[in-house]
């Protein structure tokens, strides 16, 4: 299935029916008096959070979403039916804008979640309401509004607990690999993520997290360089990133602080509070270093790195150093408990969100499949 986390769409609310002007007319009953009743209400659209959805591709080609119109009032007290309301499932994590003055509309971050997109029009008033002791047969009426309508933005950010940050072919795909039950599709060239893939990491019954592995950044994505950074409004909903870097690059020339200061920079560009966000560091393919050499490598690279943040040292390919970092992870993220609701980020994937997915984790620890 194509991944598409943005779309644009039009709503509309239906518009209300028209008020009746109507008079009760029966044998032996003169001056029945008026008896024309209401228009019924416009039907609205509403955006409903689900959580068995995980991408906006519908949305992609069905682009015009409007609602019923109410029927027109009748005589004989005869009121119009409302129009049918529209329900858009949305996955969770939607964030919807309007296209043309940028406000926020809704924020669908659990699951069941509804919010108002484009409200009908209120139906008209028939002669009914009009009658009084000074005017006993009233013919005015008044007619339907027209529905909302609205052009929107949908915008999806995913749910996840920790992002995975780092250039192309850092090996992010397979570090998600090697701690959840996610099979990303891993090869040995750049660009192999093309969207994010998130991983459901279960250290223990009952307790887990998510993890989500974004499209490689490199130097000049805020400018379009690469895939862009615009994937990376998925982690602005992540507690804590995790910036992977190759310490065994196959080019000489490549240097991974380097790389990681040019992530970094990008970072600020795109939005100074993801930049601030606690980041820890990763040094994937240990492996690939002499047993010898790797004490000196992990602390010159630590030196120069110059963070106060933890930094790791790992192989995803085999595993080593992968059980302790995810203890590390899940500590923090308890010791830093967001506010959830009954839908936790773990549950709302399930086996929806998580693409690809085997049968249950495994502990930490195992190698790349």
């Amino acid at each position: 299935m194509n991944f598409v986390d943005e779309a644009r769409i039009e709503v509309c609310g239906g518009r209300g029916g028209n008020g009746c002007a109507s008079f009760r007319r029966e044998k032996f009953i003169p001056k029945g008096g008026p008896d024309g009743g209401d228009g019924g209400r416009g039907g609205s659209v509403w955006g409903v959070a689900d959580r068995n959805l995980n991408t906006l591709i519908e949305y992609r080609y069905q682009r015009k979403h409007p609602a019923g119109n109410g029927e027109h009032g009748r005589g004989s007290d005869c009121f119009g039916a409302g129009g049918h309301d529209v329900e858009l499932p949305m996955p969770v994590g939607t964030v919807v804008y309007d296209e043309d003055t940028s406000e926020v509309i809704a924020d669908l971050a659990r699951h069941g979640q509804r919010a108002l997109l484009a409200a009908g029009g209120a139906g008209g008033l028939g002669n009914l309401h009009f009658k009084s002791s000074t005017n006993r047969a009233p013919r005015q009426h008044t007619v339907g509004q027209p529905g909302q309508a609205r052009h929107l933005r949908l915008e999806l950010k995913v749910l996840a607990d920790v992002g995975l940050l780092g250039a192309p072919n850092a090996g992010k795909s397979t570090l998600l690999a090697a701690v959840s039950n996610a099979r990303p599709k891993i090869a040995d060239y750049p660009f192999t993520t093309m969207y994010p893939h998130l991983g459901v990491v279960r250290q223990e019954a009952g307790k887990g997290f998510v993890v989500a592995d974004l499209p490689g950044l490199i130097e000049g994505a805020a400018e379009g360089a690469g895939l862009g950074h615009r994937f990376l409004r998925h982690a602005s909903r992540t507690r804590l990133l995790l910036h992977v870097l190759d310490v065994a690059p196959f080019d000489a020339d490549v240097d991974p602080v380097v790389q990681a200061r040019a992530i970094a920079a990008e970072l600020r560009k795109y939005d100074p509070a993801l930049q601030r966000r606690p980041r820890w560091y990763v040094l994937n393919k240990i492996d690939l270093v002499p047993l010898e050499q790797r004490a000196e490598l992990i602390a010159r690279l630590r030196r120069r790195l110059r963070t106060k943040a933890p930094v790791f040292a790992v192989s995803a390919a085999t595993g080593e150093g992968c059980r302790d970092l995810m203890w590390a992870v899940q500590r923090f993220l308890e010791e830093h408990a967001a506010p959830r609701s009954e839908d936790s980020s773990t549950e709302q994937l399930g086996a929806a969100a998580v693409r690809d997915s085997g049968p249950a984790a495994e502990p930490v620890g195992r190698g790349a499949a």
